[in-house]
């Protein structure tokens, strides 16, 4: 019987391993199969002319086992990035989000850049394409850190990568810094330009902060001259929309006249200034966006998570690597040179061709040439073998006439000298590193500078952009309270603060601030409309009508959750006297009786102590009152 389990196991881990390793996470040479697939397409196809996307993608499938929609997608993508193809026609908008023409009316070829620094057929190792028909990269020789230049994005099963793009020259700086043991750091560099606050960055393992970079163009006129990277200005004239319909920001116009070069316009409305409104809009609109990396790579052909640093120096080690190897190959081409040449020179020179005249045997012919060169063995580099005595033989009697002996050595002499060039670089390899990356600085950097301006910000305190002093207004005729409700019971206060409203029944609660609402109760009608501030003491009298007894308390609402209804004395009593002065006298009327000869008696309502809004009320007096008043 089948094991399902076992099956769908197996199968998981196929899919997964193949999405992470052969879809969506880069290696260290910075790309990702379908990018290298395009650019060893592009190298196969180089003539120096413009290629039909469409035609690059055709030729393309030959080596990625997908469609050509996913192919001409990565070729736009990595040609929006600026660095490795040169691009003809409309391959979209990275400002806006709009998409490129059709693959059959845009065309791309390899960049001198990408020509000089990806590829080298002897550095490369070639694996069988997926149906063995050709031979494709296992990686590219990248002799520049692509991966941390063009950034990368990725989705696989259970991981995901997002690495954010860095200066070119800023990047091979840090390359020659590593070399020489300096000390060095590297930032991210966007191609949308920005504003960026990388604080917190830690060599890729925290965030960015971004900013629009937003002009005054008048006292009424705003203009954003560039957009976070992540955003489009489509996603971010949505936002500011979305802010404006909320009532964070006000606006009366927003107008995009993006083409080549992001400009979005904001006219505002009457009462409204542009200086004051660039903070709301960092707030509220994607003028400010935070981007966390995650630097996931392919190395040893295992996913894992490194640093901007740690990748960095993995480049230069390649880099190393691959030039020490190129010097390598030099001087094994030069050694070979010299030995051909030398051997030829020998050859001719002391006429060891006229050896052979008489010999009748292709065999005797190997062999008294192999004898004949013997004596010379000591000016060779090596023994001839077959190979080379073959060689000799294939010399044409006109060359032999025309042989020019002092041209011959002036060649040996030439090449002696670059092979004594080529050692010297391979023994200090770490100084021709250097200078390489100082010949492509020289030769590129100004093609690639700088558009992301780094600047320390400010966190926006969204409670001070949105505070506003309003006047809130208690209609006790009509019931209403709020900013649009006009009466002579009025206060000032915050659009964040809190009213407090309390009723003759002993109840109350507490409210945000609103515009119009409705606060009479049927039972019970407002005695206090106020600022519900915690600080605020009340006072109040209230009385037992049954047992004509009357009791005093002070308190503080400290505590509340909005719209609830609370109690600041039971149900039952009647309130015979609220105030939130601080000095108050109060005169109490006793209710005569026969003996009672003192009918009345002050009550200082400012001696009492203040306690929770639950606590029970201190009795006035042990005598029953008729009531209490104010002294005068």
């Amino acid at each position: 019987m089948l094991d399902v389990k076992q099956l769908m196991r197996t199968n998981y881990l196929t899919y997964a391993s193949y999405v992470i390793l052969e879809r969506a996470i880069p290696k260290l040479d910075g790309l990702k199969p379908v990018q290298r697939r395009i650019l060893h397409t592009l190298k196969v196809m180089h003539d120096g002319k413009l290629h039909k996307v469409a035609n690059v993608a055709g030729q393309t499938m030959a080596y990625h086992p997908h469609g050509d929609a996913a192919i001409t997608e990565a070729l736009v993508n990595m040609s929006n990035k600026g660095y490795l193809l040169d691009q003809q026609g409309n391959f979209g908008n990275i400002f806006t989000g709009d998409p490129a023409a059709a693959p059959r009316y845009i065309e791309t070829r390899l960049s001198p850049l990408a020509i000089e620094t990806m590829f080298n057929p002897e550095l490369t190792e070639y694996i069988p394409s997926y149906d063995g028909r050709n031979q494709e990269p296992l990686t590219l020789p990248a002799k520049i850190p692509l991966l941390l230049m063009q950034g990368a994005e990725g989705i696989a099963v259970g991981m995901s990568t997002y690495i954010l793009p860095h200066n070119f020259a800023e990047l091979l700086m840090a390359e020659i810094a590593i070399l020489e043991d300096k000390a060095f750091e590297i930032l991210p560099d966007f191609p949308t330009g920005g504003i960026m606050d990388a604080t917190h960055y830690a060599q890729g393992k925290g965030k960015v902060k971004l900013r629009a970079k937003i002009d005054v163009k008048d006292a009424k006129t705003l203009v954003i001259k560039e957009i976070c990277f992540s955003t489009t200005t489509e996603s971010l004239i949505r936002s500011i929309d979305e802010a404006a319909k909320k009532g964070k920001i006000k606006i009366e116009a927003i107008n995009d006249y993006t083409a080549e070069h992001v400009e979005i316009e904001i006219k505002l409305p009457r009462g409204q200034y542009a200086q004051e409104l660039i903070d709301a809009l960092y707030a509220y609109t994607e003028c400010e966006v935070s981007l966390t990396p995650q630097m996931i790579v392919i190395k040893d052909n295992l996913p894992c998570e490194m640093d901007t640093h740690e990748i960095l120096r993995a480049n230069v080690e390649a880099l190393q690597d691959y030039l020490k190897r190129e010097l390598e190959f030099e001087r094994g081409k030069l050694l070979a040179k010299i030995f051909d040449k030398t051997l030829e020179q020998i050859f001719i020179e002391n006429r060891l061709y006229k050896l052979i005249e008489s010999v009748t045997t292709y065999e005797k012919v190997h062999t008294v040439i192999a004898e004949s060169l013997v004596p010379f063995h000591p000016l060779l580099n090596k023994e001839p073998v077959q190979e080379d005595r073959e060689r000799l033989l294939s010399i044409p009697i006109r060359r032999i006439s025309l042989f020019d002996l002092s041209k011959n050595k002036a060649e040996v002499a030439e090449t002696i000298k670059a092979l004594a060039e080529v050692e010297k670089q391979l023994k200090s390899i770490k100084k021709y590193t250097i200078a390489y990356i100082q010949g492509l600085l020289k030769k590129y950097a100004s093609d690639f500078p700088r558009k992301t301006v780094l600047k320390m910000m400010e966190q926006v305190d969204l409670r001070a952009i949105e505070t506003k002093k309003i006047k809130v207004c208690f209609d006790p005729v009509s019931g209403f309270v709020g900013t649009k409700v006009s009466g002579e019971h009025s206060f000032e206060c915050t659009n964040f603060d809190k009213v407090l409203i309390l009723f003759k029944d002993g109840s109350y609660k507490v409210i945000n601030v609103p515009e119009k609402q409705y606060v009479q109760k049927e039972a019970s009608k407002v005695m206090y409309v106020g600022l519900a501030d915690k600080q605020s003491v009340i006072s109040v009298v209230y009385k037992d009508p049954k047992l004509h007894l009357f009791f005093a308390k002070r308190f503080i609402v400290e505590k509340f959750i909005l719209d609830k209804l609370y109690r600041y004395f039971d149900e039952g009593m009647e309130l015979a006297f609220l105030t939130t002065e601080s000095a108050i006298s109060l005169q109490m009327q006793f209710i005569p009786k026969p003996g009672l000869k003192v009918l009345s008696a002050p009550f200082d309502l400012s001696k009492v102590l203040v306690k929770g809004v639950s606590a029970k009320g201190i009795r006035m007096s042990p005598k029953e009152i008729k009531k209490v008043t104010i002294c005068k």
